[in-house]
Protein backbone atom coordinates (compact mmCIF):
# COMPACT_ATOMS: atom_id res chain seq x y z
CA UNK A 1 0.00 0.00 0.00
CA UNK A 2 2.64 2.42 0.88
CA UNK A 3 5.10 1.89 -1.91
CA UNK A 4 1.87 2.67 -4.43
CA UNK A 5 0.84 5.68 -2.67
CA UNK A 6 4.41 6.81 -2.99
CA UNK A 7 4.10 6.20 -6.61
CA UNK A 8 0.97 7.74 -7.09
CA UNK A 9 2.91 10.76 -5.75
CA UNK A 10 5.58 10.10 -7.63
CA UNK A 11 3.65 10.20 -10.71
CA UNK A 12 1.63 13.39 -9.66
CA UNK A 13 4.66 15.67 -9.56
CA UNK A 14 5.73 14.35 -12.30
CA UNK A 15 2.57 15.14 -14.57
CA UNK A 16 2.56 18.58 -12.94
CA UNK A 17 6.05 19.47 -13.49
CA UNK A 18 4.97 18.36 -17.55
CA UNK A 19 2.13 20.42 -17.64
CA UNK A 20 4.39 23.33 -16.16
CA UNK A 21 7.26 22.85 -18.88
CA UNK A 22 4.01 22.59 -22.16
CA UNK A 23 2.46 25.81 -20.50
CA UNK A 24 6.03 28.01 -20.68
CA UNK A 25 6.55 26.60 -23.93
CA UNK A 26 2.91 27.76 -25.14
CA UNK A 27 3.71 31.16 -23.47
CA UNK A 28 6.91 31.04 -25.42
CA UNK A 29 6.17 30.00 -28.80
CA UNK A 30 2.64 32.55 -28.40
CA UNK A 31 5.01 35.45 -27.34
CA UNK A 32 4.16 37.76 -30.21
CA UNK A 33 0.60 37.75 -29.18
CA UNK A 34 0.63 37.53 -25.16
CA UNK A 35 2.83 40.46 -24.75
CA UNK A 36 0.37 42.78 -26.00
CA UNK A 37 -2.18 41.36 -24.37
CA UNK A 38 -0.76 41.62 -21.51
CA UNK A 39 0.59 45.24 -21.57
CA UNK A 40 -3.37 45.97 -22.72
CA UNK A 41 -3.96 44.44 -19.25
CA UNK A 42 -1.47 46.43 -17.18
CA UNK A 43 -2.60 49.62 -19.13
CA UNK A 44 -6.55 49.02 -18.30
CA UNK A 45 -6.10 48.05 -14.57
CA UNK A 46 -3.64 51.52 -14.74
CA UNK A 47 -6.49 53.61 -16.27
CA UNK A 48 -9.77 52.43 -14.91
CA UNK A 49 -9.25 54.40 -11.39
CA UNK A 50 -9.32 57.69 -13.79
CA UNK A 51 -12.60 56.02 -15.41
CA UNK A 52 -14.18 55.33 -12.33
CA UNK A 53 -13.38 58.46 -10.84
CA UNK A 54 -14.81 60.16 -13.94
CA UNK A 55 -18.14 58.46 -12.98
CA UNK A 56 -18.38 59.67 -9.18
CA UNK A 57 -18.51 63.09 -11.37
CA UNK A 58 -21.04 61.87 -14.04
CA UNK A 59 -19.25 62.03 -16.51
CA UNK A 60 -20.41 59.33 -19.41
CA UNK A 61 -18.16 56.60 -19.62
CA UNK A 62 -17.42 57.33 -23.15
CA UNK A 63 -15.98 60.82 -22.88
CA UNK A 64 -13.89 59.31 -19.74
CA UNK A 65 -12.71 56.37 -21.85
CA UNK A 66 -11.97 58.82 -24.94
CA UNK A 67 -10.12 61.46 -22.63
CA UNK A 68 -7.64 58.43 -21.31
CA UNK A 69 -7.05 56.79 -24.50
CA UNK A 70 -6.03 60.19 -26.23
CA UNK A 71 -3.68 60.69 -23.50
CA UNK A 72 -2.06 57.41 -23.48
CA UNK A 73 -1.90 57.74 -27.09
CA UNK A 74 -0.10 61.17 -27.03
CA UNK A 75 2.20 60.03 -24.46
CA UNK A 76 3.23 56.71 -25.72
CA UNK A 77 3.85 58.56 -29.30
CA UNK A 78 5.54 61.32 -28.33
CA UNK A 79 8.21 59.09 -25.96
CA UNK A 80 8.18 56.78 -29.12
CA UNK A 81 9.66 59.74 -31.55
CA UNK A 82 11.91 61.10 -28.69
CA UNK A 83 13.64 57.67 -28.44
CA UNK A 84 13.49 57.03 -31.92
CA UNK A 85 15.06 60.12 -33.46
CA UNK A 86 17.92 60.32 -30.54
CA UNK A 87 18.73 56.51 -30.97
CA UNK A 88 19.02 57.47 -35.34
CA UNK A 89 21.62 60.25 -33.95
CA UNK A 90 23.27 57.68 -32.00
CA UNK A 91 23.98 55.26 -34.56
CA UNK A 92 25.05 58.20 -36.71
CA UNK A 93 28.35 59.40 -33.99
CA UNK A 94 28.50 55.65 -32.46
CA UNK A 95 31.44 56.09 -35.44
CA UNK A 96 32.70 59.19 -34.06
CA UNK A 97 32.96 58.19 -30.48
CA UNK A 98 34.96 54.86 -30.78
CA UNK A 99 37.45 57.14 -32.45
CA UNK A 100 37.56 59.21 -29.67
CA UNK A 101 38.23 55.88 -27.45
CA UNK A 102 40.73 54.76 -29.81
CA UNK A 103 43.11 58.11 -28.82
CA UNK A 104 42.30 57.92 -25.16
CA UNK A 105 43.12 54.25 -24.93
CA UNK A 106 46.15 55.06 -26.93
CA UNK A 107 47.00 57.17 -24.50
CA UNK A 108 46.42 54.59 -21.76
CA UNK A 109 48.79 52.04 -23.45
CA UNK A 110 51.63 54.37 -23.68
CA UNK A 111 51.85 55.30 -20.69
CA UNK A 112 51.27 51.70 -19.17
CA UNK A 113 54.04 50.73 -21.50
CA UNK A 114 56.29 53.68 -19.68
CA UNK A 115 55.92 51.11 -16.43
CA UNK A 116 56.85 47.76 -18.78
CA UNK A 117 53.09 46.76 -18.88
CA UNK A 118 52.53 45.97 -22.61
CA UNK A 119 48.85 46.09 -23.71
CA UNK A 120 47.21 46.35 -27.01
CA UNK A 121 44.79 49.33 -27.73
CA UNK A 122 42.55 46.89 -29.46
CA UNK A 123 42.20 44.59 -26.69
CA UNK A 124 40.90 47.20 -24.67
CA UNK A 125 38.42 48.65 -27.40
CA UNK A 126 37.33 45.05 -27.31
CA UNK A 127 36.71 44.58 -23.58
CA UNK A 128 35.63 48.09 -22.86
CA UNK A 129 33.56 49.60 -25.68
CA UNK A 130 31.23 51.74 -24.29
CA UNK A 131 29.20 50.97 -27.64
CA UNK A 132 28.38 48.06 -27.10
CA UNK A 133 26.99 49.11 -23.56
CA UNK A 134 24.88 52.00 -25.85
CA UNK A 135 23.86 49.36 -27.92
CA UNK A 136 22.19 47.30 -25.19
CA UNK A 137 20.44 50.21 -23.88
CA UNK A 138 19.12 50.90 -28.00
CA UNK A 139 18.32 46.90 -28.05
CA UNK A 140 16.36 47.41 -25.08
CA UNK A 141 14.39 50.25 -26.19
CA UNK A 142 13.98 48.87 -29.64
CA UNK A 143 12.62 45.77 -28.20
CA UNK A 144 9.77 47.98 -26.49
CA UNK A 145 9.56 49.22 -29.44
CA UNK A 146 8.70 46.29 -31.13
CA UNK A 147 5.80 46.02 -29.14
CA UNK A 148 4.24 49.46 -29.75
CA UNK A 149 4.24 48.55 -33.36
CA UNK A 150 0.99 46.80 -32.26
CA UNK A 151 -0.24 50.18 -30.40
CA UNK A 152 -3.57 49.86 -32.60
CA UNK A 153 -4.37 46.57 -31.16
CA UNK A 154 -3.16 47.78 -28.13
CA UNK A 155 -5.32 50.91 -28.33
CA UNK A 156 -8.78 48.56 -29.09
CA UNK A 157 -8.02 45.85 -26.16
CA UNK A 158 -7.73 48.65 -23.69
CA UNK A 159 -10.96 50.63 -24.62
CA UNK A 160 -13.03 47.33 -24.55
CA UNK A 161 -11.25 46.48 -21.53
CA UNK A 162 -12.18 49.85 -19.50
CA UNK A 163 -15.84 49.47 -20.92
CA UNK A 164 -15.90 46.13 -19.43
CA UNK A 165 -14.12 46.51 -16.49
CA UNK A 166 -17.10 48.23 -13.75
CA UNK A 167 -19.60 44.21 -14.92
CA UNK A 168 -16.41 42.02 -14.84
CA UNK A 169 -16.95 41.76 -10.59
CA UNK A 170 -20.59 40.60 -11.46
CA UNK A 171 -19.89 37.96 -13.88
CA UNK A 172 -16.98 36.51 -11.61
CA UNK A 173 -20.00 36.27 -9.07
CA UNK A 174 -21.81 33.96 -10.99
CA UNK A 175 -19.09 32.24 -12.68
CA UNK A 176 -16.85 30.90 -9.16
CA UNK A 177 -17.61 28.69 -7.39
CA UNK A 178 -16.83 30.21 -3.85
CA UNK A 179 -17.61 34.04 -5.21
CA UNK A 180 -16.88 35.63 -1.58
CA UNK A 181 -13.38 34.31 -1.03
CA UNK A 182 -12.70 34.84 -4.41
CA UNK A 183 -14.03 38.52 -4.71
CA UNK A 184 -11.33 39.61 -2.06
CA UNK A 185 -8.46 37.93 -3.42
CA UNK A 186 -9.42 39.80 -6.87
CA UNK A 187 -10.09 43.21 -5.28
CA UNK A 188 -6.77 43.00 -3.73
CA UNK A 189 -4.86 41.40 -6.40
CA UNK A 190 -6.25 44.78 -8.40
CA UNK A 191 -5.53 47.21 -5.18
CA UNK A 192 -2.38 46.25 -4.70
CA UNK A 193 -1.63 46.19 -8.63
CA UNK A 194 -3.01 49.74 -8.75
CA UNK A 195 -1.32 50.82 -6.05
CA UNK A 196 2.38 49.35 -6.83
CA UNK A 197 1.81 50.77 -10.22
CA UNK A 198 1.22 53.65 -9.43
CA UNK A 199 3.51 54.72 -6.96
CA UNK A 200 5.97 53.19 -9.22
CA UNK A 201 4.84 55.37 -11.97
CA UNK A 202 5.15 58.48 -10.09
CA UNK A 203 8.57 57.51 -8.91
CA UNK A 204 9.95 56.58 -11.99
CA UNK A 205 8.68 60.09 -13.94
CA UNK A 206 10.57 61.83 -11.13
CA UNK A 207 13.69 59.56 -11.38
CA UNK A 208 13.76 60.60 -15.34
CA UNK A 209 13.11 64.24 -14.70
CA UNK A 210 15.78 64.37 -12.19
CA UNK A 211 18.39 62.17 -14.27
CA UNK A 212 17.23 64.30 -17.67
CA UNK A 213 17.82 67.29 -15.62
CA UNK A 214 21.67 66.18 -14.31
CA UNK A 215 22.79 65.27 -17.56
CA UNK A 216 21.72 68.73 -18.89
CA UNK A 217 23.39 70.53 -15.97
CA UNK A 218 26.89 68.48 -17.02
CA UNK A 219 26.17 68.91 -20.64
CA UNK A 220 26.00 65.06 -21.51
CA UNK A 221 24.22 64.21 -25.06
CA UNK A 222 20.75 63.11 -25.69
CA UNK A 223 20.35 63.54 -22.03
CA UNK A 224 16.96 63.32 -23.10
CA UNK A 225 16.73 59.99 -24.30
CA UNK A 226 19.07 58.68 -21.00
CA UNK A 227 16.12 60.44 -18.82
CA UNK A 228 13.24 58.54 -20.80
CA UNK A 229 15.72 55.03 -20.38
CA UNK A 230 15.64 55.67 -16.43
CA UNK A 231 12.09 55.89 -16.32
CA UNK A 232 11.23 52.51 -18.34
CA UNK A 233 14.22 50.84 -16.58
CA UNK A 234 12.98 52.19 -12.82
CA UNK A 235 10.08 49.56 -13.34
CA UNK A 236 12.63 46.77 -13.23
CA UNK A 237 13.30 45.88 -9.24
CA UNK A 238 16.92 45.99 -8.16
CA UNK A 239 19.07 46.20 -11.53
CA UNK A 240 16.75 48.59 -13.62
CA UNK A 241 18.35 51.83 -12.39
CA UNK A 242 21.83 50.41 -12.52
CA UNK A 243 21.53 49.19 -15.81
CA UNK A 244 20.25 52.83 -17.00
CA UNK A 245 22.92 54.49 -15.85
CA UNK A 246 25.70 52.56 -17.52
CA UNK A 247 24.89 53.86 -21.55
CA UNK A 248 24.90 57.69 -19.93
CA UNK A 249 28.32 56.85 -18.25
CA UNK A 250 29.79 55.25 -20.89
CA UNK A 251 28.87 58.05 -23.21
CA UNK A 252 30.53 60.63 -20.23
CA UNK A 253 33.70 58.32 -20.78
CA UNK A 254 33.82 59.09 -24.31
CA UNK A 255 32.18 62.96 -24.36
CA UNK A 256 33.28 64.84 -21.12
CA UNK A 257 36.24 62.13 -19.72
CA UNK A 258 36.61 59.63 -16.96
CA UNK A 259 35.83 62.05 -14.24
CA UNK A 260 33.06 63.39 -15.27
CA UNK A 261 31.61 60.22 -15.99
CA UNK A 262 32.17 59.39 -12.38
CA UNK A 263 30.11 62.42 -11.11
CA UNK A 264 27.55 61.13 -13.16
CA UNK A 265 27.65 57.70 -11.54
CA UNK A 266 27.83 59.31 -8.31
CA UNK A 267 24.99 61.59 -9.55
CA UNK A 268 22.94 58.51 -10.51
CA UNK A 269 23.64 56.69 -7.15
CA UNK A 270 22.08 59.81 -4.79
CA UNK A 271 19.28 60.13 -7.15
CA UNK A 272 18.25 56.18 -7.11
CA UNK A 273 19.01 56.20 -3.49
CA UNK A 274 16.60 59.22 -2.54
CA UNK A 275 13.95 58.04 -4.64
CA UNK A 276 14.10 54.21 -4.66
CA UNK A 277 15.24 54.34 -0.32
CA UNK A 278 13.44 57.36 0.74
CA UNK A 279 10.48 58.26 -1.35
CA UNK A 280 9.18 55.32 -2.54
CA UNK A 281 8.91 53.30 0.51
CA UNK A 282 7.16 56.12 2.62
CA UNK A 283 4.53 55.83 -0.26
CA UNK A 284 4.68 52.02 -1.01
CA UNK A 285 4.62 51.09 2.39
CA UNK A 286 5.23 47.54 2.91
CA UNK A 287 4.95 46.89 -0.38
CA UNK A 288 3.45 43.62 -2.34
CA UNK A 289 4.34 41.08 0.09
CA UNK A 290 7.29 39.44 -2.10
CA UNK A 291 10.62 38.96 -0.95
CA UNK A 292 13.74 40.82 -2.51
CA UNK A 293 15.38 37.11 -4.24
CA UNK A 294 11.92 36.37 -5.37
CA UNK A 295 11.70 39.84 -7.29
CA UNK A 296 15.00 39.62 -9.00
CA UNK A 297 14.92 35.34 -9.84
CA UNK A 298 10.95 36.93 -11.72
CA UNK A 299 12.88 39.77 -13.55
CA UNK A 300 15.07 36.85 -14.91
CA UNK A 301 12.07 34.49 -15.84
CA UNK A 302 9.94 36.34 -17.28
CA UNK A 303 12.57 38.49 -18.88
CA UNK A 304 13.65 35.55 -20.61
CA UNK A 305 9.81 34.05 -21.53
CA UNK A 306 7.84 37.33 -22.45
CA UNK A 307 11.85 39.69 -23.29
CA UNK A 308 11.30 43.78 -22.58
CA UNK A 309 7.63 43.89 -21.45
CA UNK A 310 8.13 40.38 -19.40
CA UNK A 311 11.02 42.34 -17.40
CA UNK A 312 8.33 45.26 -16.92
CA UNK A 313 5.87 43.45 -15.80
CA UNK A 314 7.70 41.22 -13.84
CA UNK A 315 6.56 41.77 -9.93
CA UNK A 316 2.91 42.23 -11.23
CA UNK A 317 3.11 38.88 -13.27
CA UNK A 318 4.43 37.48 -10.00
CA UNK A 319 2.04 38.68 -7.77
CA UNK A 320 -0.86 36.93 -10.13
CA UNK A 321 0.90 33.66 -9.13
CA UNK A 322 1.09 34.14 -5.42
CA UNK A 323 -2.23 35.21 -5.20
CA UNK A 324 -3.65 32.32 -6.96
CA UNK A 325 -1.31 30.02 -5.17
CA UNK A 326 -2.89 31.69 -1.99
CA UNK A 327 -6.33 30.64 -2.90
CA UNK A 328 -5.61 26.36 -3.18
CA UNK A 329 -4.72 24.78 -0.47
CA UNK A 330 -2.27 22.81 -2.07
CA UNK A 331 -0.35 25.53 -3.51
CA UNK A 332 -0.11 27.95 -0.59
CA UNK A 333 3.13 26.38 1.26
CA UNK A 334 4.81 28.16 -2.17
CA UNK A 335 2.87 31.41 -1.95
CA UNK A 336 4.58 31.30 2.03
CA UNK A 337 7.95 30.87 0.00
CA UNK A 338 7.71 33.48 -1.96
CA UNK A 339 6.87 36.03 0.77
CA UNK A 340 8.90 38.79 2.09
CA UNK A 341 9.90 38.15 5.36
CA UNK A 342 7.89 40.71 7.17
CA UNK A 343 4.94 38.95 5.29
CA UNK A 344 5.51 35.67 7.47
CA UNK A 345 6.03 37.27 10.53
CA UNK A 346 2.90 39.20 10.39
CA UNK A 347 1.18 36.08 9.66
CA UNK A 348 2.85 34.18 12.43
CA UNK A 349 1.86 36.89 14.96
CA UNK A 350 -2.02 37.05 13.56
Amino acid sequence: MGINETSTGILKALVVIAAIFIVFAGIKTATNILVPFLLSVFIAIICNPIVAKASEYKIPKGISVIFVIVMFVTIALSIAGLVGNSLNELSGLLPEYRAQLKEQFSWVTSKLAEYNISISSAVLIEYFDPGAAMGLAADMLSGLGGVMANLFLIIITVIFMLFEASSLPRKLHFALDDPEMRLKQIDRFLESVNHYLAIKTVVSIGTGILVSFMLWVIGLDFFLLWGVLAFLLNYIPNIGSIIAAVPAMSLAVLQLGPAAAGGIGLGYMVINTVMGNVIEPRYMGKGLGLSTLVVFLSLIFWGWLLGTVGMLLSVPLTMIIKIGLESSQEGRWLAVLLSSEDEVDAKATS
